[in-house]
C-alpha cells in the first residue's frame, strides 16, 4: 500500500523505515499495512485507546478513523521519546516525561498473552478472536475466568438482540423406533441456515425433542449434551457466536405401533430444512414398506397443506364461518332457506375434500384420496394400515415479519 496514501487515510505518520500510528502518546509499529492489513493496524490502535486518553488540543482536528480520533502525520519522531521497551519494529513509545503504563489497564504490564491462549480459547468457546483476546486480558492469562468473562458478555449481547424479529431459521427433525419429533429455531437471517455451527445446535435440539416427547418447554429445560447448560442457555449462549437472535420457538412429536415417517422439503442437511412433516401410520406390516407409504403421504402434506386429519378434528369455528359464507352466498341468489341449507352441505362437502387429509386426492395418484391409497397398501405391506396423524412446520409461519424500507433508512441516517 502506497505509505502517503495510508497516512492520509488513518493518520499514521512515518517514522524510519516503516509508517507508525500516534494516538494519545502511543505509536504502533503497522509495517504490516504494507501488505493490506490496515484493519488489523487500527484495531490495535483502538485496542490501545481508554475512554479517558488525552488528545493534543494543540493540533488541528482530523477525520475520525472508526470513531477514534487520530492525530495528523508529523514529519519526525520526538527526539526526546522514552523508550522503555521495544517488541521489534511495534515498541511502545511514550512522549518526554510521560508516565509508562500498560495498553490495557487491566493487564498485568509483565503478561504477555500468547497467540496459542487466544486460540485455545476460540476453539473452546467458539468466541470472535478479539473477544478472546480481550477475555485473557481482562482476566490477568485465567482461562476459566476469560470463559466466564465470554459467557457474561454473550449473555449481554443476546439481551441486546432479543427484541429484533427472527424469522427464518431451520426446522429439524429426529426420529428412531416408532416415534418422531419436529423443532423449529428460528434466527434473523437465511443465510444463518448455512451455518454449519447452527446447523449442528438445531440437529442436536431436535434429538432432544424426542426425548422431551415434543413438550418445548420440557425441551428448553433440558440439559444439552457435552456443556452442562440446558437447551435453552445454549440458544441464548449460540446467539454471541452467531450474532444473530435465535429462538426455539416451538416443538411436537408423534408416535405410532407401526412407523412414524419423516420428509423434509428444501433440505440443507439431514433432517434440516424449511418445511418439516411427520405421518404416524398404525401397522403390523413390513415396516420398509410402511415407511415409503408414509413418505409419500408426507410429501402430499408438504404440498397440500391440509387443516386437519379428519372431518372430526376440523376446528369448530373454521367450519361455523364457511357454513356462514356459503349460506350469505346461497341466500342472494333468492332460494328459499330448505334448498339453500342443500347447498350448503354440498358446499361444505367440497370443502371437507380440499381441507381434510384423508378426503384430499392424493398428490401420487390423484384418481383415488388419501383414505382409499392407505386402504389399498394394506396388500403390499402384508397387514391392515391406519393413517393416525400428522405434523407439519412450515418454517416462520404465523410469524409477523417486519417490513423495511431500505431507501427510507438510509436517507434517515444521511439526515436528508
Amino acid at each position: 500500500m502506497d505509505l502517503p496514501r495510508l497516512q492520509g487515510k488513518t493518520g499514521l505518520r512515518r517514522v524510519g523505515g516503516g509508517c507508525f500510528g500516534r494516538l494519545a502518546g502511543e505509536t504502533l509499529s503497522v509495517h504490516e499495512a504494507n501488505f493490506g492489513l490496515r484493519d488489523r493496524v487500527l484495531n490495535r490502535l483502538l485496542s490501545a485507546a481508554g475512554p479517558d486518553d488525552p488528545i493534543d488540543k494543540t493540533e488541528p482536528p482530523v477525520p475520525k478513523a472508526l470513531g477514534v480520533p487520530i492525530s495528523p502525520p508529523r514529519p519526525a519522531r520526538d527526539k526526546g521519546a522514552i523508550r522503555p521497551g521495544r517488541r521489534g519494529a511495534g515498541g511502545l513509545v511514550l512522549p518526554r516525561g510521560a508516565p509508562a503504563r500498560p495498553i490495557l489497564a487491566k493487564m498485568d504490564p509483565t503478561m504477555t498473552i500468547s497467540a496459542s491462549q487466544v486460540k485455545a480459547l476460540r476453539d473452546q468457546t467458539g468466541a470472535g478472536m478479539m473477544d478472546c483476546k480481550k477475555a485473557l486480558n481482562e482476566s490477568g492469562g485465567d482461562m476459566e475466568a476469560a470463559v466466564d468473562w465470554l459467557r457474561k458478555k454473550g449473555l449481554s449481547k443476546a439481551a441486546k438482540k432479543a427484541g429484533r424479529v427472527a424469522a427464518e431459521g431451520l426446522v429439524g427433525a429426529a426420529s428412531g423406533d416408532g416415534r418422531a419429533a419436529l423443532v423449529e429455531v428460528n434466527s434473523e437471517t437465511d443465510f444463518v441456515a448455512r451455518n454449519e455451527t447452527f446447523q449442528a445446535l438445531v440437529r442436536t435440539i431436535a434429538g432432544e425433542a424426542l426425548a422431551a416427547n415434543g413438550d418445548v418447554d420440557a425441551l428448553k429445560g433440558a440439559s444439552f449434551p457435552g456443556t452442562g447448560r440446558t437447551v435453552e442457555g445454549e440458544v441464548t449462549e449460540a446467539v454471541a457466536t452467531i450474532g444473530e437472535n435465535l429462538s426455539l420457538r416451538r416443538s411436537a412429536a408423534l408416535s405410532a405401533t407401526g412407523v412414524v415417517s419423516v420428509y423434509m422439503h428444501n433440505a440443507v442437511a439431514d433432517g434440516l430444512g424449511k418445511i418439516g412433516v411427520l405421518v404416524a401410520l398404525d401397522s403390523d406390516g413390513d415396516k420398509a414398506k410402511l415407511d415409503d407409504l408414509g413418505r409419500k403421504i408426507a410429501m402430499h402434506v408438504a404440498a397440500v397443506n391440509p387443516l386437519a386429519l379428519d372431518v372430526d378434528e376440523m376446528p369448530a369455528d373454521a367450519v361455523e364461518r364457511e357454513r356462514a359464507v356459503y349460506a350469505d352466498q346461497a341466500r342472494a341468489s333468492g332460494k328459499p332457506e330448505n334448498i339453500i341449507e342443500k347447498m350448503v352441505e354440498g358446499r361444505m362437502r367440497k370443502f371437507y375434500q380440499e381441507v381434510v387429509l384423508l378426503q384430499q386426492a392424493f398428490v401420487v395418484d390423484p384418481d383415488k384420496t388419501v383414505a382409499q391409497a392407505v386402504e389399498a397398501a394394506a396388500a403390499d405391506v402384508g397387514a391392515p394400515v391406519k393413517l393416525t396423524g400428522f405434523l407439519r412446520f412450515a418454517l416462520g409461519e404465523g410469524i409477523e415479519k417486519e417490513e423495511s424500507d431500505f431507501a427510507a433508512e438510509v436517507a434517515a441516517a444521511a439526515g436528508v
